[in-house]
């Protein structure tokens, strides 16, 4: 259980907006932009160690990455392209934050552990490892897809072979990362993504380890075309 699998409970607050948005005509790709600048300025505003400013940017940032889908959809604008480019950008955004983070270690050592002479490269290795375990932990899905053959798909729509699996996911880091710059706690913040990261992303390989460890490899050019979609099976057309 994570915050992506119950994400359509929590997110019909943004509903009204969103349709306030969708009036103005912007493109979802330029809203997709947009949340990708504003990231790119916490992760600046981050590295400099103004975790509060950086925080409630990382926070907007956060909230038009939200709108962009839902635009899409009330406008017909829907894409491949466009979710393709979006989920680049999340995870650029990911990567550049708790990048910025990590470079600020040089600028400033937090109030909390000035009385602990910690060595900067332990700053830096948590922060690398927040980066890995969240890079980890979204890019074995993709690998599910390509590697494993998974093409189970919903009213159109591919779904997620990991939905539910893993309790820690990007949600969780963009609200611990919020938290952690509102109250100044930024690099407890940072640890704790570290560890719930990687942690998380191996509970998803355990699972698809325990589904499809002992499936042989498929020859080249065949595909599974036998999913499993909310508990049952299906067969996927050829398409023509």
């Amino acid at each position: 259980m994570n915050i992506t699998s119950i994400r359509h409970k929590l997110t019909g607050w943004t509903k009204p907006i969103i349709k306030l948005i969708a009036k103005t005509g912007i493109s979802p790709n330029m809203i997709t932009l947009i949340s990708f600048i504003l990231g790119i300025g916490a992760a600046v505003l981050f590295a400099f160690a103004y975790y509060l400013p950086g925080a409630i940017l990382l926070a907007v940032s956060g909230f038009f990455d939200l709108t962009d889908g839902g635009v899409a959809r009330i406008n017909n604008r829907k894409s491949r392209f466009g979710a393709f480019i979006d989920w680049i950008a999340d995870k650029y955004i990911d990567g550049i934050v708790l990048l910025g983070i990590g470079l600020s270690c040089f600028v400033a050592t937090p109030w909390y552990l000035a009385h602990v002479p910690l060595p900067t490269v332990v700053y830096v290795a948590a922060a690398g490892a927040a980066v890995i375990g969240s890079i980890m932990n979204t890019f074995i899905k993709p690998v599910a897809y390509a590697e494993i053959g998974f093409q189970g798909k919903e009213n159109g729509k591919i779904t997620d072979p990991l939905e539910g699996v893993g309790f820690f996911g990007r949600p969780e880091t963009f609200i611990l990362l919020i938290l952690g710059g509102l109250t100044g706690f930024i690099w407890i913040a940072v640890l704790i993504i570290a560890v719930c990261t990687n942690i998380s992303a191996i509970q998803r390989i355990i699972y698809l380890w325990k589904k499809y460890g002992k499936e042989p490899e498929l020859p080249d050019g065949e595909k599974d075309a036998d999913v499993r979609v909310n508990g049952k099976n299906h067969t996927i057309p050829e398409e023509k």
